[in-house]
């Protein structure tokens, strides 16, 4: 058993290399994703991270719903996730997501500080392929004026230890996320 392991140089070039290159991928599909839908995630293979294509959402029960979200703070209690929380979990990286308040209205959230925000989740192996769903966890300040939950974001530095080291799986899940940029596509009025 392998009791103690490291990356070197080369290895954080190369993941920078994956990094940069699902960027680019970003950048040349750029386009709303839908639940059913298949979308760029990365994962750690015995390569190293890589980026494949999964689809969004697991088979509900029955398959007469689809579940595109787990909670964080229970998805390792959960039948449906606890064992792809142990052994697949995912980064899936966006430009940003939206997400509608009690009115209907649309906002876009985005990383201040970076073009990419990799979002956790996890992935399970279902007859037509793999399937993901995006971990969520309690809003932060800059989600709270528009929904009580937001996608579980993780640091750019967080991405390896995520994918790679379950002893630290139940920290992440409890972490609070980033604060977002919010822009919206209306135009609050006031009347004085």
């Amino acid at each position: 058993m392998c009791g103690r392991y490291y990356v070197d140089d080369e290895t954080a070039k190369e993941i920078e290399k994956i990094v940069r290159s699902v960027d680019e991928q970003l950048k040349r599909e750029a386009k709303d994703i839908h639940p059913t839908e298949s979308a760029p995630v990365l994962v750690s293979s015995e390569s190293g991270i890589k980026c494949e294509y999964y689809k969004w959402g697991f088979p509900g029960i029955m398959d007469k719903s689809l579940v595109i979200n787990a909670r964080s703070e229970s998805a390792i209690e959960k039948k449906m996730f606890s064992e792809a929380v142990e052994h697949r979990r995912i980064v899936i990286p966006a430009a940003g997501f939206y997400e509608w308040n009690k009115h209907k209205e649309k906002s876009t959230f985005t990383r201040r500080d970076s073009k990419v925000l990799y979002m956790a989740g996890v992935y399970s192996r279902y007859d037509d392929g793999n399937r993901f769903v995006i971990l969520t966890t309690a809003a932060n300040e800059s989600m709270k004026p528009v929904h009580d939950r937001m996608p579980l974001i993780l640091d750019k530095d967080d991405i390896v230890p995520w994918l790679t080291e379950r002893s630290k799986t139940e920290a992440f899940l409890a972490k609070v996320p980033c604060q977002l940029e919010r822009t919206t596509e209306f135009e609050q009025m006031t009347l004085f």
